[in-house]
């Protein structure tokens, strides 16, 4: 069927199309202005601890919202706990069972036993605290300033002072970044160490930015030919590190000199940094090292298309991320980015490994 709009000729099948996508259109938009829902939901069922209480030591059994409750001994609201839970269900958190009564019952799907603590007392549960603290969270409505003025990060317009500075005055907030990194970090080193080999022939290992030695232990106790482990990062990072059997905790500062060693260790800390400070730091690796040396790097690579895959929402986001929190012209990178910045300091071999879906393993040497 025809007919005429604005003196134009269209069918009805043009029209339902066009009304699709417009409706469509605001859809996403209502969803994307609820976005914070999501998270701000995540960290209140982490905060009322409802993934213990349905996980019970393993049985993952749909319970109601009801019954949560009851488990955590707490005579709080179970209808908006359920509507808390309803949304997260949506993003696949938690399994809703909907029984012939109407009953709702909630289990773990796999993005939700992300959030159960392992044997040490870890989990994702902590990144996402960690993420949405009060001082974070003040930091927000000023994204909006790295675009107008890109020499001071919103963290430090809404709080007085740089994130680190911020953190390591508070052992509080300090201890919960620490445990935010260590639970991204075992099962992330676990899959490096069952699939990457680069620690081979490695007797010295130099791990710049490596917090509490978390990564060394895992790499030397995987390896046993790294008879030695220098965990280097800022003296009040390594203040409190434990004690790991053949690591030494040394404070200082990469900007200035890095330890020597066979190979380097970098995790998660090149983001951090802007690209001047970048090639400063690959400067003081390379003359760190032997003739044969290399730095493995363990970081996020953005990709250079623009998707709209899981993957790349998550990198593009976390990039955001750093730019508001740590520093403005801190970065993701993309992987001919890191080539550029490691060759621009000497190194003259890369390698990409592709391990985990967020991390890449980058090698540079000599």
């Amino acid at each position: 069927m025809e007919m005429k709009m604005n003196g134009v000729t269209t069918t009805t099948a043009t029209v339902t199309t066009t009304c699709e996508s417009q409706n469509k259109a605001r859809l996403a938009i209502l969803e994307l202005a609820h976005m914070m829902s999501v998270p701000m939901s995540l960290v209140a069922v982490i905060n009322l601890k409802v993934p213990q209480a349905i996980w019970q030591g393993g049985s993952n059994a749909p319970i109601s919202a009801s019954q949560i409750l009851a488990r955590g001994g707490a005579a709080y609201d179970a209808e908006n706990l359920q509507r808390i839970l309803r949304l997260l269900a949506s993003y696949n958190i938690f399994m809703e069972h909907l029984n012939s009564s109407g009953e709702r019952k909630y289990s773990l799907t796999d993005i939700g036993k992300t959030l159960i603590d392992d044997a040490e007392g870890l989990s994702y549960a902590y990144y996402m605290l960690q993420h949405h603290q009060d001082a974070l969270m003040r930091a927000w409505p000023l994204m909006e300033e790295t675009v107008k003025d890109p020499t001071v990060e919103p963290f430090k317009k809404a709080n007085g002072e740089g994130a680190i500075s911020y953190y390591t005055k508070r052992p509080d907030v300090l201890k919960l970044a620490v445990k935010s990194l260590c639970g991204m970090s075992i099962p992330l080193m676990k899959d490096i160490l069952d699939s990457y080999d680069g620690f081979q022939g490695v007797d010295t290992l130099v791990d710049v930015g490596g917090n509490n030695g978390i990564s060394l232990r895992s790499i030397m106790e995987k390896y046993p030919n790294v008879r030695k482990g220098i965990n280097f990062d800022l003296p009040d990072m390594v203040a409190n590190a434990p004690q790991i059997p053949g690591v030494t905790h040394v404070g200082g500062d990469a900007f200035e000199s890095v330890p020597s060693g066979d190979a380097i260790f970098i995790k998660w800390v090149l983001l951090a940094w802007t690209d001047e400070e970048c090639k400063k730091v690959f400067q003081n690796c390379y003359k760190a090292l032997p003739a044969n040396g290399k730095v493995i790097a363990c970081e996020p690579v953005a990709p250079e298309i623009t998707d709209e895959s899981q993957r790349t929402r998550a990198l593009l986001a976390g990039d955001i991320f750093i730019m508001t929190m740590y520093r403005t012209k801190g970065k993701h990178r993309t992987e001919q980015q890191f080539k550029e910045l490691a060759t621009s300091a000497g190194f003259s071999h890369f390698r990409a490994f592709y391990i985990d879906p967020y991390m890449a393993v980058l090698e540079f040497h000599k």
